[in-house]
């Protein structure tokens, strides 16, 4: 081998070392194989998208369905048991939940299934059919049960995003969103009484939403849903008791179960019903019986005396008419009700009322109403 030959080899037989040292630098000796990772599949959600499912997850679990068993006559008048559902929310720890009242009206038996199928016997704890509300208390609550805010329904803006959490056709944890379409609607309960300052919403509300929550985008309750358009399912217009309106009852529902509302003791007749055949009295609340021991009979109020004959009805006649309190005019059981229950029981109010043919005031100081006894009571 020449000198230029053997040169040359060690040259190339150098490099070579060099790029076996540099390799095993770089990837050291006994190092464990690397493969490539399979991709991961990234999916990106709108931020509305995103505030749905995050207002689900942490909202979901403290929505429960309610299954109730009543008594029904059947077609010979036998009594057979018959099975109801609907939707509730928890409101408080102890296992408090709140519902409409026609939910678990005249209900022999209730479940509450929470979102994670654990079944439990519960009781009716409350009543309030005049807004449709009703509180169920779960027995030998689990601990930890999650519960939902009531937030301020005097803030809320047409237009504005809401979500309907609830269990329509026995479908438990549905999720829909719409809007609100509307506000300050009056919807009527079964008990004759109506309910101002509904909300009207977009959102798919359908059999067995009744007593679920409407919530915002904050995940705060506005309303429970309550009513909607039609019988067989959502034509788009839903309606919600608010959730301001709640808040009223609701302490008093947990204490009493019953609401303490302020009572004045009448029954009384429409005027305009008796204007319809022809009696000639031009406005106010004929009062045709006082409730013994009421704030009306102790400030000396008077029911109707006689029954008289027009046409082919006997109506109550001589007692006073009732025409407006504290300068506030009531024409209607509706108007006279919402008069008195805007005060608080022991409060005075002026009554103007009409005697045969002469216009007198009196002072009346509101009580406290009996727990009722059935879903309607005298104002």
């Amino acid at each position: 081998m020449t000198l230029n030959e053997f040169a040359r080899y060690a040259f190339w037989s150098m490099l070579l070392g060099l790029i076996v040292l540099a390799v095993l630098w770089i990837y050291p000796f006994g190092a464990k194989e690397i493969t490539e990772a399979e991709p991961q599949q990234i999916v990106i959600y709108r931020s509305d998208e995103q505030q749905n499912i995050d207002i689900y997850k942490s909202k979901g679990p403290a929505v429960v369905n309610i299954t109730s068993i009543t008594m029904q006559y059947d077609f010979f008048y036998r009594t057979q048991p018959a099975a109801g559902a609907g939707s509730g929310f928890i409101v408080d720890p102890r296992g408090f939940v709140l519902t409409n009242y026609h939910v678990v009206e005249n209900a022999r038996e209730l479940t509450v299934t929470l979102a994670d199928n654990t079944q439990l016997e519960a009781e009716v704890a409350g009543m309030d059919p005049n807004n449709d509300l009703a509180l169920v208390k779960v027995k030998n609550p689990p601990e930890d049960l999650s519960i939902l805010e009531l937030g301020d329904s005097s803030q809320l803006l047409v237009g504005q995003k809401v979500l309907a959490l609830g269990n329509p056709f026995g479908l438990t944890q549905t999720l829909t969103t719409g809007i609100i379409s509307a506000l300050g609607r009056t919807i009527q309960t079964r008990n004759g009484r109506k309910i101002d300052r509904v909300i009207q919403s977009d959102a798919a509300i359908n059999p067995g939403n009744s007593g679920g929550p409407l919530l915002n985008s904050a995940g705060e309750v506005i309303g429970i849903n309550t009513a909607i358009i039609g019988s067989s399912g959502s034509v788009g217009i839903g309606f919600a008791v608010p959730s301001n309106t709640i808040k009223k009852v609701l302490p008093d529902l947990i204490a009493h179960g019953y609401v303490r509302r302020p009572w004045l003791g009448v029954e009384t007749l429409e005027t305009h019903r008796l204007r319809s055949l022809g009696v000639n009295i031009e406005k106010g609340m004929l009062i045709v019986n006082t409730i013994p021991n009421s704030p009306a009979e102790t400030a000396g109020l008077r029911g109707s005396t006689r029954r008289v004959r027009v046409r082919n009805y006997v109506i109550p006649w001589g007692g006073d008419i009732i025409v407006a309190i504290d300068n506030k005019t009531v024409e209607t059981l509706e108007e006279l009700a919402d008069t008195i229950e805007s005060y608080q029981f022991g409060e005075e109010v002026e009554i103007q009322f009409i005697r045969g043919e002469r216009e007198r005031t009196v002072r009346v100081r509101l009580a406290q109403r009996p727990r009722p006894q059935s879903t309607r009571t005298p104002s």
